[in-house]
């Protein structure tokens, strides 16, 4: 994953700094350690299924704040694209109309701008809590899987450790 992060020395005099200014050098903000990653897939995915236009600035926003991973933060906000808006909003109608006991308004002659705009006051508030109920349950899943991978790789890292240097006293004694 470190070949993919950018080097803090290279971005001086880019764009990038010309944009960011002084936040960019700050060192949270790539390290990839286990609570600035985890804490940038919670932010990412929160803000990925969150229905606003423009959702790399608030991430972005967030993980300066609360110094996580940028470069994380900002690409898991794509899961959300042109591509995959349909079917997410969607499923977000769908869970948020069960989620509030709402019969599900179905389009008559298939969903287009038109019956969208006739129909935004019935399914904005069905949009909204199923929304938001996947970016909660997806920032929390991801935060603890990411937070568990990290610690049982750690851990299996120091058992190998642990059986390497076993492995040398007991050759050395052999010898």
């Amino acid at each position: 994953m470190r070949r993919f992060m950018p080097d803090p020395a290279r971005l001086r005099g880019t764009w990038v700094e010309r944009v960011l200014g002084k936040v960019i050098h700050d060192p949270h903000l790539l390290h990839l350690n286990r609570r600035s990653v985890s804490l940038g897939v919670l932010i990412g995915l929160f803000w990925a299924f969150t229905p606003i236009p423009s959702q790399m600035v608030p991430a972005a926003l967030c993980a300066w704040l609360f110094r996580a991973n940028l470069p994380i933060s900002m690409s898991l906000v794509w899961i959300s694209n042109p591509l995959t808006i349909p079917p997410l909003f969607v499923a977000f109608y769908m869970t948020g109309s069960w989620m509030l006991g709402m019969p599900m308004i179905p389009p008559d002659g298939g969903i287009n701008m038109e019956w969208v705009h006739h129909r935004m006051g019935d399914f904005w508030k069905p949009v909204l809590l199923g929304s938001l109920t996947f970016s909660v349950v997806s920032a929390g899943l991801g935060y603890a899987l990411v937070r568990t991978w990290w610690i049982s790789t750690v851990r299996a890292n120091w058992a190998a450790r642990r059986k390497a240097r076993a492995a040398r006293r007991k050759a050395s004694t052999d010898d």
